[in-house]
């Protein structure tokens, strides 16, 4: 495995105890969850342990076997992952820690001598087939298609003799760890698809901030009246707060509840996030911050100068003082 060891049995029987860094990841080798560990600077060297699904590589790190899990947690064709958002709302004692995107690339294989000219019969996960689709019915327009659990699963049951296909839809990353045939290259149909995935540790203080950064946060509403929702997003927009991701969850318990799942640029440390988060915390009934972390594109957050962090510590020394009875300039 690229820039990591692979233990799939013995180092998820037992809480971490060695001195290597231990990370979940959504298996097997070559997914695209595994690409973007590949790119967490404190795991390289480190072990890596593939999962198979969000709940158990969350499970991990709660429960110490893990230090860390990447999870997809977006996507910028399909939107956010609902099971990722839900796990991060539920389970407790979570802080993400860093971001990471992967662009989204799929590739066609098949077995040793194919051609595409055999393909008749394609699997692939559902989300990838409907990202190919157009490219494989400009291509192979007889074709049929054959669902996988999986992406990397659609390859590998052309190896092990489990699947009927001729072809899969599959990452990339396959190719490092499969003897497959690459019949098609870049057969996806959005040249700009992304999918961003976040590093998952234990509860810890958030790392200082950059200027570049994002926080992360789970809102529900108080109860459901007309304006609730504007109510909500005014802790924000009155403090130049922007929202780079704004999703509703239903919360489960009766219907017409939900719950927000809000990415906001800016750190917990900054006055007016800090601001922000005592409003919210007045206005809501429950606020999970789930962390302040690095942008992934490292983009600057710039916001008016009326919302700086000296405006905001002038305004509480000037009630301070008005407090205290201290002559005013």
């Amino acid at each position: 495995m690229a820039g990591g060891t692979a233990d799939e049995c013995g180092s998820r029987l037992k809480p971490v105890t060695s001195e290597l860094r231990t990370y979940s990841y959504l298996g097997p080798a070559g997914t695209f969850t595994e690409a973007a560990l590949a790119q967490v600077p404190e795991a390289r060297g480190q072990r890596w342990v593939p999962v198979r699904n969000v709940g158990e590589a969350l499970a991990d790190v709660v429960e110490g076997r893990s230090d860390a899990a990447v999870i997809a947690i977006e996507n910028s064709v399909d939107g956010g992952v609902s099971t990722a958002q839900d796990a991060l709302a539920t389970v407790p004692g979570l802080r993400i820690t860093g971001e990471f995107l992967v662009p989204v690339e799929f590739v066609l294989v098949g077995r040793e001598g194919a051609t595409l000219e055999d393909v008749s019969l394609v699997a692939a996960h559902p989300v990838a087939y409907a990202q190919c689709l157009q490219w494989l019915t400009r291509t192979v327009p007889a074709h049929a298609h054959l669902p996988a659990a999986s992406n990397v699963a659609s390859a590998i049951g052309l190896l092990d003799g489990t699947s009927d296909a001729d072809a899969a839809i599959s990452p990339p990353g396959i190719l490092d760890h499969h003897d497959l045939t690459l019949l098609a290259a870049n057969i996806g149909d959005n040249p700009d698809a992304v999918t961003r995935f976040v590093l998952v540790s234990r509860t810890t203080a958030p790392p200082p901030p950059t200027g570049a950064d994002k926080t992360s946060l789970v809102v529900e509403l108080p109860d459901d009246h007309p304006g609730a929702l504007l109510e909500m997003l005014e802790q924000f927009a009155t403090r130049g707060i922007n929202l780079s991701l704004l999703a509703s969850r239903p919360i489960g318990d009766a219907l017409g509840r939900y719950r927000f799942v809000i990415d906001a640029d800016g750190h917990i440390q900054d006055e007016r996030m800090a601001d922000a988060l005592l409003g919210l915390r007045r206005f809501s009934p429950r606020v999970i911050f789930l962390g302040s972390y690095p942008r992934a594109d490292r983009s600057i957050v710039h916001y008016p100068e009326r919302y700086s962090d000296d405006v905001f510590v002038e305004a509480r020394d000037w009630l301070r003082g008005l407090i205290s009875g201290a002559p005013e300039d």
